[in-house]
């Protein structure tokens, strides 16, 4: 019987990334078993551990790569407040609230980071950086070192107005939660970007 070569070990180890991704985002890192997390790639239990040593090694694989992808997608905005903009519209837009397993990682999984391994947590410290770079690069493109502050609160309004617009159950009070949350970012791009 012959072996599947590096190319083909690769790809499937990306396809139970991927298919992780969306799984942990929707169910959590708690609610996702390895059992269901390989179901979802098409494949065995058995075959798992060819690819991670355990879950939690899975689990900062998925939070590096998802934090990883967003800011790459971030870095494709325009650049200054007309990129900033579109971000807070398509982040804070019911259908990023509706559909948690294609959207944000920190919106989804946060409070589980907070009590994941240190593998997982220098994974997400680093694409957390990487997002705030994206940031602040828009807020400041002059010195986008300046921007830190702002680009942190922004941040931590983004993903705080997400989670609570999913928390609630009344529609109309999350897509209170949404609205005021644009407002308040778009108050505070504006703040940062005023032209001088």
């Amino acid at each position: 019987m012959a072996r599947y070569g590096g190319e083909h070990k690769e790809a499937t180890r990306r396809r139970i990334v991927e298919t992780a991704g969306r799984r942990l985002k929707r169910d959590g890192i708690d609610g996702s078993g390895i059992a269901t997390l390989m179901a979802d790639a098409g494949l065995t239990n058995g075959a798992f551990y060819a690819h991670f040593e355990s879950k939690d090694d899975l689990v900062a694989t998925v939070v590096g790569d998802q934090l990883g992808r967003q800011a790459s997608e971030f870095s494709e905005l325009p650049g200054g407040r007309a990129g900033l903009e579109i971000l807070v519209g398509e982040y804070l837009s019911p259908a990023h609230r509706d559909q948690p397993d294609v959207g944000c990682p920190s919106a989804a999984l946060l409070d589980e980071v907070g009590r994941c391994t240190e593998a997982t947590k220098k994974a997400y410290t680093a694409g957390t950086k990487a997002i705030l770079d994206e940031i602040c690069t828009r807020l400041a493109p002059e010195d986008p070192e300046s921007a830190r502050g702002a680009a942190l609160a922004l941040f931590t309004m983004l993903v705080g107005s997400m989670q609570l617009a999913r928390a609630v159950s009344d529609k109309e009070l999350s897509d209170a939660v949404l609205e005021e949350g644009i407002r308040n970012a778009e108050a505070l791009i504006r703040a940062r970007t005023k032209q001088k």
